[in-house]
């Protein structure tokens, strides 16, 4: 139907200029209009747009119309005429050849205009040659679908084709049609009557034979047809008062071409309807008057439904429009009456009046520059636009500015005492860290006020970095705020966006002090050792300003643009490996070392913080379980040998889990004991006698039910009872004991063993102490002879050794040689033995210089045939003169001596 329209108002554009004539209209003086139109007035004028004057169906002739004879040859009078047909020598029923113009569309109606765009030129000249020739009629045929091809490929291909093969492509029945205008390459057409080809006579351009048809001969009086036809009307009726524009077609086909008769009523309903091609063909080739009526009735049906569709959705579309419309207005008008009565103000005045609340209280300890800087803002909202861009802009500036704790300050806590209470609730050891916190707070107790500092505590994983610092921060009663830098490679989110980027935000700082809302907290920095590096900058650059105690006193963020005093932060930062810290980074930290735990501390660890803890998260009572020292020994010993705490307390999670499944299961077979009897041990007059309890409490049940009497203080008593089963149940539970015995059922086989690999240390062979980031290790350095012979001393190294150690094992065997010779000047075991120096495991990598005095205790082992003794481990760097410098990692290597 859309496709219509849009074809039929196309054709009114087209040719307007032609058919301008206007046609005084009053009561419809048809009784089958009357019956159409339903007797609505219209305006008194219309314009006539899509209806011939003469156009007839064969059956009746049409009614005289008046027209107006057009002078021949005399085109200015032809392009100004009317649009009623012109009356030319040659009649519409004398043309039998006619030439056949090709409908790609639609097929043309007697009665209805129609424009054509004709793309063949021979076609078009030879048209335009029959109008001038005062034979302007043509056969317009509709084009036959195709199957596989759209309707831009079907229009090519109509176009290229010529003679038999445009023939057929073309339906037989069409109409004849009378040519009224030709622009370029577009010629209107009038339809007259059916027609139908007989033969082909010229191929360029396709001429045909052709038959005038008539409808079948049809009893007016026949009731079934009236009915149908009345059917037909009615269903017109109700298409054409949902649209004023099928009401003038009504109009004018009528006073055109006459009454409505049977046959035009099928007409017009096919003519109007929005059917597709093939229906519209079956209504213009059937000649039988009924079957075109019926045929008619299903297109017009299904236009009613179309129309009743459309205008439910117009309608629904129209109630929630002007709903949304009244919305709107109602709130406007509500919004217009709060703010005359003072109830409500507008967007930016409400705005400002929060921002200034949000100063008032701390507008005497704002920087006189800060303050400066958010009442030009404030005056600049008030210019702006709610609906601008930099609207947003400076609304969110000023959310920051005014949201940051200017001179807010928490009070904090200079009691030694507590603070030492508090650091030692938390964690156990760490006295370097505790005894540099009390420091800090007894400067600041002799001073009358705290400063800022910038602490850095490095250590392997899992010894209580990260949680020191917020132990740290109760004890001094400051804000606690992390964040980690680890992988960070924009500067941005230190320093912060410029605010002309979309999306723009202040820096991890300004966050830092808006969120926990003072402006001396302390800010732990985790993971500083693993700052990234990208294309948007070098984060460790720009923490050269945010961790300089002169610098950060006038910290600048690029979103706030204004100076940040972060003097009083006290920032904590966290790493593994110092030595990944830039040089003038870490120039700026004060760095403190924490060494793994030994034995004795992770048992303490173990028993007073991990166990209590994972006990009070896993609901398990302190007498429901033991843990024994022999168990968390072995535990520590073959399960967690990292200098940190934090594998052990996943073991030791895995076991209370256990634990309390183990629990939960001896309580479910407890309560499955106590309500079920073993009647399996019981003898065969118990189970008499309870058969006959048994009936008897039936019995008893029947007279009570009877009786209508309920003793709540029995159910009262058996819910007592009830409960009182599954408490002794409870404690029934056997206490679960878990020792060095069975903890291989809970935590599984042990991941490590004893590095000794020898119960009586061989000659050559000597046990060493090493450091790691994880803690520490040993290893054993292995000597032996490969050959001996006159001059043949030399040495050969394995053991996958870096640079260093190889160089220490250089000086170790010339120390040895110089050694030796001062002990036994006649012993020439160096000089004439080939000997081979191994570190096991091969597969790990070794490197540093302590290894020195090992490797010379194992070469002079070997050399004077004397195995070293089997408790003895040793670490140093021996220089060329036999001295042995100071040693690092005496923790590390002390766990290690611990563990073996």
């Amino acid at each position: 139907m859309l496709k219509v329209l849009t074809t039929r108002c196309s054709a009114q554009a087209a040719f307007g200029v032609h058919l301008s004539r206007r046609v005084p209209t009053g009561e419809p003086t048809s009784p089958l209009l009357r019956v159409i139109l339903g007797q609505n007035r219209r305006s008194p004028y219309f314009v006539q747009r899509f209806f011939c004057s003469d156009s007839t169906d064969g059956s009746e002739p049409a009614e005289p119309t008046e027209t107006k004879r057009v002078e021949a040859g005399d085109e200015a009078a032809e392009s100004k005429s009317s649009s009623a047909i012109i009356p030319t020598v040659v009649r519409p029923e004398d043309c039998l050849t006619v030439i056949a113009l090709p409908l790609p569309h639609r097929p043309l109606f007697p009665g209805f205009y129609m424009p054509v765009y004709v793309k063949d030129p021979k076609l078009l000249a030879a048209l335009v040659e029959n109008r001038k020739r005062q034979a302007p009629y043509t056969g317009a045929f509709l084009v036959k679908d195709e199957e596989a091809t759209d309707g831009s490929d079907a229009d090519k291909n109509i176009h290229d084709l010529k003679g038999k093969e445009l023939l057929n492509r073309l339906h037989d029945v069409g109409t004849l049609a009378q040519i009224t205008s030709i622009q370029g390459d577009q010629v209107v057409l009038i339809g007259h009557r059916r027609l139908r080809i007989t033969e082909m006579v010229s191929e360029d351009p396709l001429t045909v034979k052709v038959d005038h048809l008539k409808e079948k001969p049809y009893d007016k009086d026949d009731d079934i047809l009236k009915a149908t036809s009345f059917e037909v009307i009615s269903t017109l009726r109700d298409v054409l008062k949902t649209s004023a524009l099928w009401r003038d077609h009504a109009q004018t086909y009528t006073q055109h071409i006459g009454d409505f008769t049977y046959p035009r009523v099928a007409d017009f309903g096919a003519a109007i309807s929005g059917a597709n091609k093939t229906q519209c063909q079956q209504v213009l080739e059937e000649l039988d008057v009924h079957k075109r009526l019926k045929l008619t009735l299903e297109l017009v049906k299904k236009e009613m439904e179309i129309s009743k569709i459309q205008e439910s959705i117009a309608k629904a579309i129209e109630e929630k429009i002007s709903g949304e419309q009244r919305r709107y207005l109602l709130n406007e008008q509500l919004k217009a009456i709060k703010k005359e009565l003072g109830l409500e103000t507008d967007d930016k005045t409400a705005l400002s009046a929060k921002f200034r609340e949000r100063l008032d209280p701390k507008k005497e300890k704002i920087p006189p520059h800060v303050l400066q800087v958010i009442e030009e803002e404030l005056t600049k909202l008030q210019l702006l636009e709610a609906s601008s861009s930099e609207f947003n802009v400076t609304r969110n500036y000023l959310d920051w500015l005014t949201a940051l704790p200017w001179g807010e300050f928490s009070d904090e806590n200079f009691d030694v005492i507590h603070a030492h209470k508090i650091l030692d609730e938390d964690h156990y050891g760490l006295t370097d860290v505790k005894e540099r916190i009390l420091e800090f707070i007894a400067v600041g107790k002799l001073r009358g006020i705290s400063q800022g500092k910038i602490i850095c505590f490095s250590g392997p994983p899992g010894v209580g970095k990260t949680s020191i610092g917020r132990s740290i921060a109760r004890a001094l009663n400051r804000k606690f705020y992390r964040f980690s830098v680890g992988g960070l490679s924009d500067v941005a989110e230190i320093k912060g966006h410029r605010r002309t980027y979309i999306g723009a935000m202040p820096g991890k700082m300004v966050q830092c002090l808006k969120s926990v809302g003072t402006a001396n907290p302390l800010v732990l920095i985790d993971e500083i050792d693993k700052l990234g590096r990208g294309h948007a900058g070098d984060p460790a650059s720009a923490m050269l300003e945010l961790l300089d105690p002169e610098q950060n006193a006038n910290f600048l963020d690029h979103y706030l643009d204004v100076p940040i005093d972060l003097s009083k932060v006290l920032f904590v930062c966290t790493a593994n490996v110092v030595e990944n810290i830039p040089n003038p980074l870490l120039d700026r930290m004060e760095v403190i070392s924490i060494a793994g735990y030994i034995t004795d501390e992770k048992m303490h660890i173990a028993r007073d913080y991990l166990e209590k803890t994972t006990r009070d998260a896993c609901g398990i009572k302190p007498e429901q379980v033991e843990v024994t020292d022999s168990a968390l020994l072995a535990l520590i010993e073959n399960y967690c040998r990292e200098a940190g705490v934090r594998n052990l307390q996943k073991q030791i999670e895995k076991i209370y889990r256990k634990i309390a499944l183990q629990l939960v299961r001896q309580g479910h077979e407890a309560q499955v004991d106590v309500d079920t009897p073993e009647f399996g041990s019981m003898s065969s007059v118990s189970v008499a006698e309870g058969v006959k309890a048994e009936a008897e409490d039936m019995k008893k049940s029947e007279n009570a039910s009877e009786a209508e009497i309920v003793d709540p203080p029995a159910d009262e008593g058996t819910i007592e009872a009830e409960k009182n089963q599954e408490s002794e149940a409870a404690k029934n539970l056997e206490k679960v004991l878990v020792d060095s015995s069975n903890l291989v059922d809970f935590v599984g086989k042990p991941v490590f063993h004893a590095e000794r690999i020898y119960d009586q240390t061989p000659v050559g062979v000597v046990m060493g102490l090493a450091w790691t980031a994880m803690g520490g290790s040993t290893l054993y350095i292995e000597t032996t002879h490969v050959e001996q012979g006159e001059g043949k001393g030399a040495l050969n190294l394995t053991g996958q050794l870096g640079d260093v150690m190889k160089e220490s094992a250089q000086i170790a065997y010339t120390v040895a040689r110089a050694v030796l010779l001062e002990k036994d000047p006649e012993n020439q075991f160096f000089a004439n033995t080939k000997l081979h120096l191994h570190v096991p495991s091969g597969a790990t990598p070794k490197d540093g210089p302590s290894a020195g005095c090992t490797m010379i205790t194992s070469l002079l082992s070997l050399a004077m045939k004397k195995p070293v003794k089997k408790d003895l481990a040793m670490t140093g760097e021996v220089t060329l003169t036999r001295r042995i410098l100071p040693i690092g990692g005496v923790c590390e290597a002390n766990f290690n001596i611990h563990c073996h």
